[in-house]
């Protein structure tokens, strides 16, 4: 079958643009393809710098015919309806449609409609221009003398020529005839712009491939990615270097080049100085250079390596010393920015937070940092920190954020924090936590593991997480332009990956009461504040970060503290309507956290109903422990004696709702045990108290494998008592009495999870 040839050459192409594109032309041709019966056999699309391509294989040579029926007008319909029937057939009288006979609605006219098919290379011609025109680039401009005219032809940068040919592969193919703003489809193409500028005549995928390589055009990025990475790799191994790797690099690099050629340049030691990750950034941004390291020290050498377009006649000594001139240049700037910086402490940076609005229901950065620095200092015993330590790196972790390096490359924030507090001495964890605090950012980013950097990074990401949602602004559907998702999992991943136990609700709930606070003080009588305020918990000296703005409402909280409980001025109503607004915020909170846990456990095989089994109990807050008895849940219903058991359990719970339903009562309360008619029904009530003594002993001690080995005492009784009682006994007393036990049963499992959340 015919085998068809795309290709539309325009002047460059922004390297970010390219994957996209190849992908958005095979996605649009193909789609159309199928819509016209031209079913393919395969399809593969290309970018370089100047071009997008597509092949497509296996084409059928002409459409199939088509046989529709199309229902019309009763018989005997009005006129008009007929004609119309006949106009959207095409049919010329009704002596061309059939009858259709139908004795309950009564007969009606049938057209039968053949539309033959048409030439593939007719349908493409036809569709190819659209797709031009209508094209998705992200920006697109007009060019030349024709963009005045209404319609002018868009394009991402101004577009030459288009190849378009189709045919078999023995045969000589045909050009797809179709024209694009003055552009005729041909099979005329061009090579490298300087190395190979004259134009050529091509047929096919293959013979077109073979023409552009010797025309100085790598047409696949993958193969001019392998290129790039293993001329850079031997160029720097042959001075005793390793390449420092960088895949994003990588991508960019391989879309400004349609021939790559590696040139390794150098530049002076003295800017080594200077942090490697900012001669690494700065040679990057500017020139899209690589870096080398020193295999003996892990450091940087003063070498970069470039991706040429041309094979120089010179070697490439021009080309390298122009990039060099410029890289000398920036990397100038980049010390004097580094060593300005190291004039200023990061302390002394802190009051510019004042005048910087995190976000205008949120408070400033000045703000933010003292929430900061309370809820890390809370944070820290909990997990094994130094509290004194906490508090000064989550005062710091932020002050990188007003210095020349990070304005310039924002990529580097966080990290010069770290450089710049061990410049001025402070303590290693200090250092480390003004960097780690940012982690993990993503799937692949490292988890910190010192506790002081762990303290601060959840203070940091669950501030974050309680503000957003205590001022209503969660994400939705597809859009999360806080990145609170991430923020969300990397807490998780902080918890899970250092064994970590924490309650969040005693941590966000008093972080919540910040914001809502902080909402009512605009408008509401001080007194009030503040007695709902110690009633929180929220004492003087972390009542004062919710907003410096309010000096004298805070000195009238000051005054107030001092007072008797009998002179303050209460508000019972008003107490209980914040308070059921702050849980409400904070269980939501939890709600987010379980289904940023399930996405993460489901990456990891588990399943999501467990993580709602567990989650559904009361008190559940803490990640690890939730994950610890997810997993001995999952194991237990794996056995014989945790399915049946599971079985038997949403049995009684199937009951109930439906006797509970039915009487409009809950079958809660004690049994009674003088009730029990039948050694089942005793059997069952003791092996419900052992089971759950037993599970709730084995959950304090956080053993939750033998709480399930607990539950798993209860499936001998519970079957016995289901084979041998009639819960809806004749005698009243009885039948509510077996209802009750039956409601133990559930009660009994809920010391480890809630069954009726798990699927069959």
């Amino acid at each position: 079958m015919p085998d068809l040839l795309l290709e539309l050459f325009s002047e460059e192409i922004p390297a970010r643009m390219q994957g996209k594109a190849a992908d958005d032309l095979k996605r649009l041709v193909t789609d159309k393809l199928v819509a016209e019966g031209l079913v393919y056999e395969g399809a593969k699309a290309f970018a370089t710098p100047r071009r997008l391509t597509l092949t497509v294989h296996g084409i059928p040579a002409r459409q199939p015919d088509l046989k529709d029926e199309r229902k019309g007008p009763k018989v005997g319909a009005p006129d008009a309806a007929v004609q119309g029937f006949l106009k959207a057939t095409g049919l010329a009288s009704l002596d061309e449609a059939k009858i259709q006979r139908d004795p309950k609605k009564g007969d009606f006219y049938v057209a039968l409609i053949e539309k033959p098919g048409k030439p593939a290379i007719d349908v493409i011609a036809e569709f190819l221009p659209v797709i031009v025109r209508t094209f998705p680039w992200p920006k697109s401009m007009r060019w030349g003398a024709r963009s005045a005219r209404p319609g002018a032809l868009q394009w991402v940068r101004p577009l030459h020529s288009i190849i378009a040919t189709f045919g078999m592969e023995t045969e000589e193919p045909d050009v797809v005839h179709f024209n694009v703003d003055g552009i005729e489809a041909g099979q005329t193409t061009r090579g490298h712009r300087f190395m190979a500028p004259d134009a050529f005549s091509v047929r096919r995928f293959e013979d077109y491939e073979a023409k552009l390589f010797a025309a100085k055009v790598v047409l696949d990025s993958a193969r001019r990615k392998d290129i790039i990475l293993a001329d850079a790799k031997t160029l720097a191994q042959a001075q005793n270097y390793e390449l420092v790797e960088d895949q994003g690099l990588l991508d960019e690099v391989s879309g400004l080049v349609e021939w790559p050629v590696a040139l390794m340049g150098s530049f002076d030691k003295d800017f080594l100085s200077i942090p490697d990750e900012v001669i690494r950034a700065t040679i990057r941004a500017n020139q899209k250079c690589f870096v080398v390291a020193d295999p003996s020290t892990g450091k940087l050498a003063n070498k970069f390596i470039l991706t040429a377009n041309i094979e120089a006649s010179d070697g490439g000594a021009a080309i390298t010393a122009g990039n060099e001139r410029v890289i000398r240049a920036r990397l100038s700037d980049a010390k004097f920015f580094y060593e300005t910086d190291l004039k200023t402490k990061l302390e002394d940076r802190l009051p510019k937070f004042d005048q910087i609005v995190f976000h205008e229901k949120l408070g400033t950065q000045a703000v933010r940092i003292k929430r900061i620095q309370s809820l890390a200092a809370k944070i820290a015993p909990l997990v094994g920190a130094d509290v004194e330590k906490t508090k000064r790196a989550a005062k710091l972790c932020k002050a990188d954020l007003l210095t020349e390096v990070v304005g310039e490359f924002p990529e580097l924030q966080g990290l010069m924090g770290k450089y710049y507090a061990l410049a001025q001495g402070e303590d290693e964890s200090v250092a480390a936590a003004c960097e780690e605090h940012y982690k993990p950012q993503g799937p692949a980013d490292r988890v910190p593991t010192d506790p002081v950097s762990i303290a601060v990074a959840l203070a940091d990401k669950l501030d974050t997480l309680v503000g957003f949602w205590a001022i209503d602004e969660k994400p939705t559907g597809s859009k999360d332009p806080y990145a609170l998702r991430r923020a969300a999992l990397g807490v998780i991943r902080l918890l899970l990956e250092n064994g970590l136990c924490l309650n969040l609700m005693p941590v966000v709930r008093p972080q919540a009461s910040l914001f809502v606070f902080h909402e009512w003080m605009k408008s509401e009588n001080v007194q009030k504040i503040m007695a709902l305020a110690n009633e929180e918990g929220l004492t003087e000296e972390i009542f004062p970060i919710i907003s410096a703005s309010y000096e004298k409402k805070l000195g009238a909280f000051r005054q107030w503290n001092s007072q008797t409980e009998s002179e303050v001025i209460r508000d019972p109503e008003k107490h209980a309507e914040l308070r059921k607004l702050v849980s409400s915020r904070c269980y939501d909170l939890l709600s987010f956290f379980a289904d940023r846990l399930k996405v993460q456990l489901r990456d990891q095989g588990a399943r999501h109903d467990l993580v709602d089994a567990v989650f559904a109990l009361e008190g559940q807050d803490d990640i690890l422990m939730i994950v610890r008895r997810v997993e001995a849940l999952a194991a237990f219903l794996a056995t014989d004696d945790g399915k049946n058991l599971l079985a038997g359990t949403k049995r009684a719970a199937n009951i109930l709702r439906i006797e509970e339903k039915k009487d409009g009562r809950a079958y809660d309360g004690a049994p009674d045990a003088s009730l029990y008619a039948q050694d089942e029904e005793k059997a069952l009530a003791a092996a419900i108290d052992r089971a759950k003594a037993d599970a709730v002993a084995a959950v304090a001690k956080e053993d939750f494998a033998a709480a399930m080995t607990a539950m798993a005492g209860l499936r001998p009784a519970v079957d016995a008592f289901f084979d041998k009682v009639t819960v809806n006994a004749d005698d009243k007393a009885v039948r509510e009495n077996r209802l009750k036990l039956l409601n133990e049963i559930r009660a009994a499992t809920r010391a480890v999870a809630d069954f009726s959340k798990i699927q069959d």
